[in-house]
């Protein structure tokens, strides 16, 4: 999905390409397209602390920030959330799998959600306390909290897609697996937290 900015700029994010590195496909990149159609990469990730493959569109800040996170990459290796600042710069908000056992989370595949305090928000595919996936909040000093680890049977696994706010404080988003036992691996789940 790409996201659009005052201007009527365009950004999302590329997994791949942007450089060399990450196998010689390159580690992914976030790109504009302005108004007039012209592209600009605006980053491009190598694949070491800075993070690489990028799943899904950044979100914008009220003054042109680009909030986002890579699937792979960052100092544990297991994907970062990161900032690209209207100049171009990146960094780093947070790495995953820093924590132990990866109990933090791994492999943010979707991206985030932002609040007005300026938390953010998203789910990683895998890690947790069952290795099966979570729902994190990361606040503005960067510290990560947990908010769920998923568990495998009803409340499903594995969630890959981002999570949208509800009334009332409430986070919904989907798991593409658990859920019905009448399939296997599970149907997936559609679920709400309460931050």
């Amino acid at each position: 999905n790409l996201v659009e900015d005052k201007s009527g700029n365009f950004y999302d994010t590329t997994l791949y390409g942007g450089g060399k590195g990450c196998g010689g496909v390159g580690c992914g990149t976030v790109f504009e397209i302005a108004a007039n159609g012209t592209e600009t990469m605006v980053y491009a990730f190598k694949g070491g602390n800075d993070g690489a493959e990028p799943y899904s569109a950044p979100i914008l800040d009220t003054v042109g920030n680009l909030y986002g996170t890579t699937s792979a990459g960052g100092a544990g290796a297991a994907g970062t959330v990161f900032k690209i600042s209207t100049h171009g710069t990146e960094s780093i908000l947070y790495s995953f799998c820093t924590q132990s056992n990866c109990s933090d989370g791994t492999a943010p595949v979707p991206g985030v959600l932002a609040d007005k305090a300026g938390n953010l928000y998203g789910t990683t595919v895998q890690g947790g306390a069952g290795n099966l996936g979570t729902v994190f909040k990361l606040a503005p000093n960067g510290t990560e909290s947990v908010l769920y680890s998923f568990a495998g049977g009803g409340d499903g696994y594995y969630p890959q897609a981002a999570l949208v706010a509800g009334s009332s404080g409430m986070l919904y988003g989907n798991t593409s697996e658990g859920g019905n036992a009448n399939c296997s691996g599970g149907c997936g789940t559609l679920f709400e937290i309460k931050e």
